[in-house]
């Protein structure tokens, strides 16, 4: 099982691959410290991309050794060119701020440099697995896969407020890391349902808008799909009665986006002058 515990044997720079890192943050004072240090078992350098924090955020990433660039909030994707133009290397990794890179990847990664080759493929892959508040890792469910490390020299983060996923050419082989990073991506039940909130918000503005009826439809009849989406398909039956609540907040998180795009709908109506 991987050990998430980190001591300054296994952080120091010595054994570096020439790899910039950027994060994203915000108020992130809970992990930033810890997802800084894991990050420095392999990468030379550490961006934080702050977007006016006003807790502990920055002095914790600067006393952790990174570098914080200030700059207000864009969006997604143009965050994320923001950090990965900071950066001084070309091979990055991009991580947000509750992810844990564990010693097993750190060194597949610093494998991939060994005796100064560069690694065969532009972009990898990884994947997420989420250690919840409470208990073990959940190694067999709500696994997700991000290709988050890459040679910017061949392909760019997203200049889209949006949308901060790489498009990748259809004909690229994506290499793949066995090892995972540890995703701590709520503290609480409370904070994982507010995180589900927000994050409707913004992909209902976002997301191109549907028809009425279209809308209308999946705002009567897709929440209980949505339910199976996560506890069946997703795994999290696996976990007890701790994911059959995750996969309930989720599954409303999701009908949130369909609810707030009705909102957008009648807004728009009424907003129309009446003939």
């Amino acid at each position: 099982m991987t050990n998430t515990t980190l001591d300054s044997s296994t952080t120091t720079r010595a054994s570096a691959a020439p790899v910039s890192c950027f994060i994203r943050a915000k108020n992130e004072e809970r992990l930033i410290g810890e997802v800084i240090r894991a990050a420095f078992q392999v990468v030379d350098e550490v961006v934080v991309v702050d977007s006016g924090s006003t807790d502990k955020t920055i002095a914790i990433s600067e006393a952790a050794g990174a570098r914080v660039l200030n700059t207000p909030w864009l969006g997604g994707g143009k965050q994320k060119r923001l950090g990965e133009d900071a950066c001084k290397h070309d091979w990055v990794l991009d991580l947000d701020a509750d992810e844990i890179v564990t010693p097993e990847l750190a060194e597949e990664i610093r494998a991939l440099f060994a005796d100064g080759k560069e690694p065969p493929h532009n972009v990898y892959e990884f994947k997420l697995v989420t250690k919840p508040p409470v208990g073990e890792p959940w190694w067999n469910a709500a696994v997700v896969y991000r290709n988050r490390f890459y040679d910017r020299r061949k392909i760019h983060a997203r200049d889209h407020a949006g949308w901060d996923q790489l498009e990748i050419p259809s004909d690229w082989v994506i290499g793949k890391f066995k090892a995972p990073i540890l995703h701590c991506s709520f503290r609480d039940l409370a904070q994982l349902n507010d995180k589900f909130n927000r994050n409707s918000s913004s992909r209902a503005n976002d997301t191109k808008l549907k028809s009425f009826w279209y809308v209308a439809l999946r705002l009567i009849a897709a929440r209980p799909w949505y339910f199976v989406h996560h506890y069946i398909m997703r795994g999290l039956w696996r976990e007890g009665w701790y994911g059959f609540a995750v996969a309930n907040i989720a599954a409303h998180g999701r009908w949130l986006k369909d609810a707030k795009m009705m909102e957008i709908h009648l807004r728009n109506r009424e907003a129309k002058p009446r003939a």
